[in-house]
């Protein structure tokens, strides 16, 4: 009898199991030939330098000739240095104030814009202008702008009779200068994404939420929100990650200053690798930057598959 269920349940299992349809090797093979040179972009401009930088955090070096291992000592060093410190506070400032500002910006205007707002092309044109150019080219703006000495700002501060902002001399003042810039900036792809989420959501669940009796507000807030609960989570990562690496207009506009009170992590790898020449701390900056942003991502992607299961 058990020979017999055995045997039963083997064929059961072979019964039971799919039948590889014609040609699906071959779909198969087609199918890694098509994402091959994607792999094999990541591979040469993703994950090779990453292990070159890995391997020279790990070494002592002086910008000349070749480093010397060290080991863990570079990381060992970043605990003791104030400058490292600080940076990674402006750093997650910067991340906590433009993160969560842009996103907001960038909802209320996908959602006006997804209405029927006049001159909506022209609107849309706007927030979107700033994608279009360069972040060098943006912070170049903003120069034009916030410059204390000829900037446009200033200019019609003065003309109203009110005193001009030291934007490049006092910490506020330049912190908050990258800030609105980047804000600028940014906004315009969060709207563009919402936009996208928004004429996914079916025009018949507003209805129905209407008819039950909900306002505009009511709406928008029990009905758009969650259902733009995935477009949220993605824009999030893009956002907080963006802000980690942030770069090209604190550069421009600060430089870091005045007195690294607008330095973040990576101008401080910057100035560390390519100014005092040390590419071992400044490698091992990056990695604890790289890390930082690996480690957001996982926790928000496992908090967004935890939220899903229990809905």
């Amino acid at each position: 009898m058990r020979r017999e269920d055995g045997r039963s349940g083997a064929a059961r299992g072979r019964a039971g199991a799919r039948p590889r349809r014609p040609g699906s090797r071959r779909e198969a093979l087609a199918a890694y030939g098509f994402i091959a040179p994607n792999y094999v972009l990541l591979l040469v401009f993703v994950l090779i330098p990453l292990a070159g930088a890995l391997v020279v955090s790990l070494q002592r070096t002086d910008g000349f000739g070749a480093g010397e291992f060290a080991g863990l000592q570079n990381y060992a060093r970043l605990w003791s240095d104030p400058l490292f410190w600080r940076a990674l506070g402006n750093t997650v400032l910067f991340t906590l104030i433009v993160t969560p500002v842009s996103m907001a910006f960038g909802l209320v205007a996908a959602t006006l814009l997804n209405t029927a707002l006049p001159a909506r092309p022209l609107f849309r044109s706007i927030l979107i202008l700033p994608m279009a150019v360069s972040g060098v080219a943006t912070a170049l703006i903003g120069v034009l702008v916030f410059d204390q000495n000829s900037g446009v700002l200033n200019k019609l501060l003065g003309a109203f009779g009110l005193p001009a902002v030291t934007w490049q001399s006092d910490a506020g003042p330049a912190f908050l200068s990258i800030v609105l810039v980047t804000v600028w900036w940014r906004t315009g792809f969060n709207m563009l994404i919402y936009l996208a989420g928004l004429q996914g959501i079916g025009p018949d669940l507003h209805e129905a939420a209407r008819l039950d009796g909900a306002n505009t507000l009511q709406r928008f807030r029990h009905v758009t929100v969650p259902l733009l609960g995935p477009t949220t989570f993605f824009l999030t990562v893009l956002n907080v990650i963006y802000s980690f690496q942030v770069f090209d207009i604190v550069f421009v506009l600060t430089g870091g200053g005045p007195a690294g009170a607008t330095s973040v992590l990576v101008t401080y790898a910057y100035e560390t690798g390519f100014v005092t020449r040390d590419q071992g701390y400044a490698a091992a900056i990056g990695m604890i930057l790289f890390l930082f942003a690996l480690l957001f991502a996982a926790a928000q992607w496992r908090a967004s598959r935890t939220r899903d299961v229990v809905e």
